[in-house]
């Protein structure tokens, strides 16, 4: 499976499993337009895309393809928290106080 392919078979993807779980304060479906790829690689056969949609909902889409069974699997999380941890010495990796 090609790049494009892939990406199409993504956004295809989240949209529907999105339109078919979506909460009815959501309002209205969304369409392809509305999944954008924030990071994707393609190894042998196999394909890994990270996804996310347009909608205030901080969900994230892990879209994964064998390319040996032709099987998708597709992981869907909630972000739950962004922090921002500094190190004082990067060899420690340790935070800073």
């Amino acid at each position: 499976m090609g790049t494009e392919e892939f990406s199409k078979l993504c956004k295809t993807t989240v949209r529907d499993y999105f339109n078919e779980h979506a909460d009815k304060t959501d309002n209205a479906p969304i369409t392809e337009d509305d999944v954008f790829i924030v990071w994707m690689c393609k190894t042998l056969q196999n394909c890994k895309a990270m996804a996310s949609t347009t909608v205030h909902d901080q969900m994230y889409y892990e879209l994964t393809y064998n390319g040996d069974k032709q099987e998708l699997y597709i992981d869907v999380y909630k972000k739950w928290e962004n922090r921002c941890l500094k190190f004082a010495d990067q060899s420690a990796m340790q935070p800073a106080a």
